[in-house]
């Protein structure tokens, strides 16, 4: 397994978090009541190498099943923890919540609910660009000092809101936002897959491109849009069409099926490869849900990509 590293804080000294380039994502089968079949799953990724578990106190179950995991295994030392806040609830979905208070609510309800008295990673999983950065960052840096959180990023945020955030931390010796999550994959967005979600864009990328910032791709695979599933013809599923059906997507696809050909490999593997072949520092949260499908994207790891052919793949050249 290759890794990444994000700066972070830890007892007031300055440290490097090890980020493995992939992330073990919070799919539905990550439940406390299902750990029988995940759990295997869980093993294999740290038997190859893999440290890095995405969640959030969004999600329904997954908090609560790494938490009986990690207590089963006793590997809470060997792993990094990245989970997010300020999220709308499920019961007022229109209703945002970036806020000091619902920063401290959600990251206190996940240390309960992931038996644990710190995160490693740490991210604002929606914004609200009514709110000033101030504040946000003042509850961050908060959270941080009290070693709760050894770093911080945005999952969703615009470019220009982040540079703000930061620009914002700097002129107050707070700590900055060190990481970013948001969506990056071969087939580029019609629509955010999910409201109010932030796919990278071309300033975002110049952005890392210039800061080196590392990026942590949600949807990395693009809901699977690589993976012979669906076709032009193929309908069925609205929430595929709307996003991904484009006719460049579509050449994106041809292309990566010849050039998968040619390496011997799968167009799934290389739509995995090409994010991980970025000019700047990135990860992808994977989403697996038995042994076959994380060895794939494990192998996708592997794949070397050349400059000439991540711009073919997108259509760059």
């Amino acid at each position: 397994m290759k890794y990444i590293d994000i700066q972070g804080k830890k007892d007031g000294q300055d440290i490097t978090i090890r980020v493995s380039n992939l992330l073990m994502g919070s799919g539905d089968f990550l439940r406390a009541d299902n750990m029988d079949f995940a759990a295997p799953v869980l093993d294999k990724f740290l038997e190859i190498g893999g440290n890095t578990f995405d969640t959030a106190r969004q999600y329904r179950h997954s908090e609560k099943a790494l938490a009986a995991w990690m207590e089963a295994r006793g590997n809470r030392d060997r792993l990094v923890i990245h989970t997010k806040a300020c999220h709308p609830t499920r019961e007022n979905p229109d209703v945002a919540r970036v806020n000091p208070e619902a920063i401290e609510e959600d990251l206190h309800t996940s240390l309960e609910m992931l038996g644990t008295d710190h995160v490693e990673l740490f991210a604002l999983h929606r914004d609200d660009p009514t709110k000033e950065v101030g504040p946000i960052m003042e509850s961050l840096h908060k959270q941080v000092e009290k070693g709760l959180v050894y770093a911080i990023g945005a999952s969703n945020w615009e470019t220009t809101r982040i540079i703000e955030a930061n620009k914002y931390a700097a002129e107050h010796g707070l700590t900055p936002f060190t990481f970013n999550s948001p969506n990056l994959s071969l087939a580029k967005v019609n629509r955010p897959r999910w409201e109010n979600c932030v796919s990278a864009n071309d300033e975002m990328i110049a952005w890392h491109q210039n800061t080196k910032t590392p990026l942590l791709s949600w949807s990395s695979q693009a809901g699977g849009f690589f993976s012979g599933k669906f076709a032009p013809h193929m309908k069925e599923n609205v929430e595929m069409v709307e996003v991904y059906y484009s006719e460049n997507n579509w050449e994106r696809y041809r292309r990566a099926k010849e050039l998968a050909a040619k390496k011997g490999v799968t167009p799934i593997q290389i739509s995995l490869a090409y994010v991980l072949r970025q000019t700047f520092p990135t990860a992808a949260v994977i989403g697996p849900e038995n042994s076959n499908e994380l060895l794939s994207s494990y192998d996708a790891t592997k794949i070397l990509l050349t400059d000439d052919e991540v711009r073919w793949l997108d259509l760059k050249e």
